[in-house]
């Protein structure tokens, strides 16, 4: 077959062909595992609603793609997890039956099960275009550190989950946060580095990343982290109203005591209000980028970003006002994912050469 190739008969794609970098089909590979990654946080929060996070007492990477089998395993998870606070004080007191644990179980296995599917295309993909030699030059150590940031992302996630076996009845709030903001950067990695590879398609060399997208996404950042503040210590449910809370601009009941940082990172009204409040911060900031993305024609990357903030800052309202309801506060948390993909698109377009109006 080499021979065949290196001879270039007729039928037969040349070797210089096959070891050709080929941006545009690894571009649009990226793009998957970016699609699984949204998939991923919106499973997430299916799981973190449901309280599922720590029904796996277990991280078993590869016999662990497996749920149990039969009865008998069945019973061992169970009572596994018959083990963990969370089952002693809040569900063992309800009278969790085995039929409601699988219920639980389910999530989480999905979940995982998921995050075993993103590293494993990831590394897949790599692997068949570093040996084919089809990456583009400067592109190998992006890939590896996606990998890498896929791995640390796991990691993570057991760390979390830890928390809520060992410590307490619900996994940590910060470390629920660290999660979850390393399963977008990672999202916005993937993203930025497809729309790298299709500019390289197009003839382009890679955008910069200017001062304004920045801010941008920093901004963006902290209102992700002020969301997974409130979605650990279950925020939400302190107010459901809009735009007051329990009927006043500023809550009562929140704890000053031990400073501002502390209630502003650990107090479920202050995390509450800030989440609410700074989101319009973001809002304006989007507005602007959306506003500079059409003064340089791209159009279509403006279009996302408004529509993404729009349909976020609604659901936002309409699950406060729902009382959490768990189809609302997931599709919260899966338009989140969408918006940070889009501003990462918006980020890049800002970054590349004036697309020419039509």
């Amino acid at each position: 077959m080499s021979d065949a190739l290196a001879a270039g008969l007729p039928g037969t794609p040349s070797l210089a062909a096959v070891r050709s970098p080929r941006p545009l089909a690894l571009a649009r590979w990226l793009l998957i595992v970016a699609a699984l990654v949204v998939g991923i946080v919106a499973v997430g929060g299916i799981t973190r609603l449901t309280e599922s996070g720590v029904s796996i007492t277990e991280w078993k990477p590869v016999t662990g793609t497996l749920p149990p089998l039969n009865a008998a395993q069945w019973q061992a998870e169970f009572d596994a997890y018959r083990q963990t606070p969370q089952y002693l004080e809040v569900n063992g007191p309800q009278g969790m039956t085995l039929a409601t644990y699988k219920f639980i179980y389910f999530w989480e296995w999905v979940h995982r099960l998921i995050a075993r599917l993103i590293g494993t295309v990831l590394i897949a993909v790599t692997a068949w275009f570093w040996l084919r030699g089809q990456i583009p030059p400067g592109y190998k150590p992006r890939l590896l550190a996606l990998i890498a940031l896929i791995g640390l992302q796991g990691a993570i996630g057991w760390w979390m989950v830890q928390s809520g076996i060992v410590n307490d009845v619900r996994v940590s709030h910060f470390r629920l946060a660290t999660h979850l903001l390393t399963a977008l950067f990672s999202l916005g990695g993937l993203v930025w580095t497809a729309l790298d590879l299709l500019a390289l398609a197009r003839g382009e060399p890679p955008h910069r990343l200017t001062g304004f997208a920045a801010l941008a996404l920093g901004t963006l950042a902290l209102q992700l982290f002020m969301g997974a503040l409130v979605a650990g210590m279950r925020a939400g449910h302190v107010a459901s109203d809009w735009p007051l809370m329990q009927g006043a601009a500023v809550p009562e009941g929140i704890d000053w005591s031990r400073g501002v940082l502390h209630a502003a990172l650990n107090d479920p009204f202050l995390t509450h209000f800030d989440h609410r409040w700074f989101a319009w911060v973001v809002v304006a900031v989007l507005v602007v980028m959306g506003r500079k993305l059409r003064r340089i024609g791209a159009r279509p990357a403006s279009v996302a970003v408004h529509s993404a903030f729009g349909v976020q800052v609604l659901l936002g309202i309409a699950t406060v006002l729902s009382g959490i309801a768990l189809w609302l506060a997931v599709l919260h948390q899966l338009v989140g994912a969408l918006l940070v993909a889009a501003t990462a698109w918006g980020a890049h377009a800002l970054g590349g050469r004036p697309v020419e109006r039509v």
